[in-house]
């Protein structure tokens, strides 16, 4: 399905997000939800969101001026392949966020289908890796830019990909990998919580506020039923966790999401805020960090 986004200009936040909610692409099936492709159009680009393996998304990103294409992650590669076909766009460059199986595991099979790839990634992990990207390095995809943002903590040489368009008013976009979730991060495996705040914060969190947010799984309700949690009388996350479950109930998608969205929402993009450190009985944002992480690692998630 496609769907066309209005222009920026003085539209609100919440106003551009409600309006970046598609007509259902997803669809239930045998009491469970079949997730199917997504493509989502402004002006500038296209992002067509394809499910992958169980809750992975992977994004082929398309500039509309050239009709070059990037894949962010591209574990299925005979999706993106289809997904280029029905596009008639042609296919230049792989974002690899980090080097995790379900996120760079179809790297080498995708470069065998489609010849002369570019493959970025900031780890000598990723296979068929071709380009190392580094923090605020600089390319194109066709006419649109996109810089490397260095956000280690998931993985030592995590990226994320910030996607703009010269002298556009429309939102940018940012794929985020495991860094960022709708409402949460991913853990904390080769890193620590001052390097999570750092990437949350520091480098995700300055990027313009109507920025959309492109992460790696579908772990919206469980994320936001840990920030009720850790907020219960947080009224964001409230209207974001019944938005999700009615969306997610008819088989809609949670993302993306915006930057100005998450720090309403984000325990962990919360972690300055009074109420989010004393649940954890914190008077810092990075020992905070620290703690929402590990208190939600062994977090059992409700049935409601």
């Amino acid at each position: 399905m496609l769907v066309n986004l209005p222009r920026l200009g003085s539209v609100s936040v919440t106003v551009l997000t409600a309006a970046a909610r598609r007509l259902g692409s997803f669809y239930l099936h045998s009491g469970s939800v079949v997730r199917k492709s997504e493509t989502i159009i402004q002006a500038n680009m296209k992002v067509e969101l394809l499910p992958a393996l169980a809750d992975n998304y992977m994004y082929l990103l398309i500039d509309n001026e050239t009709k070059e294409a990037a894949v962010v992650d591209p574990v299925e590669p005979q999706k993106v392949v289809e997904a280029v076909k029905k596009h008639g766009v042609k296919l230049t460059t792989v974002l690899t966020t980090h080097h995790h199986w379900d996120h760079a595991g179809g790297n080498e099979e995708l470069v065998m289908k489609v010849p002369d790839l570019q493959v970025y990634g900031g780890d000598d992990r990723i296979r068929a890796l071709t380009c190392r990207a580094t923090h605020k390095k600089t390319f194109q995809v066709g006419s649109l830019n996109v810089r490397c943002l260095f956000t280690p903590c998931h993985t030592s040489g995590h990226i994320c990909y910030f996607v703009t368009k010269e002298n556009s008013s429309e939102a940018p976009a940012v794929f985020t990998g495991d860094t960022l979730f709708v409402a949460g991060c991913g853990k904390f495996f080769e890193g620590s919580g001052e390097e999570m705040y750092r990437a949350l914060i520091d480098i995700l969190g300055s990027l313009p506020p109507e920025t959309r947010v492109y992460c790696g799984h579908e772990y919206t309700i469980n994320n936001l039923k840990f920030a009720r949690h850790v907020e219960p009388n947080n009224a964001a996350i409230k209207q974001k966790l019944a938005w999700a479950k009615e969306h997610y109930g008819l088989g809609k998608p949670t993302i993306p999401s915006t930057i100005g969205e998450e720090f309403s929402y984000n325990p962990f993009m919360r972690v300055r805020e009074k109420s989010v450190q004393e649940h954890v009985g914190k008077k810092d944002a990075i020992s905070t960090m620290d703690a929402i992480r590990k208190e939600k690692d062994k977090f059992q998630v409700p049935k409601d």
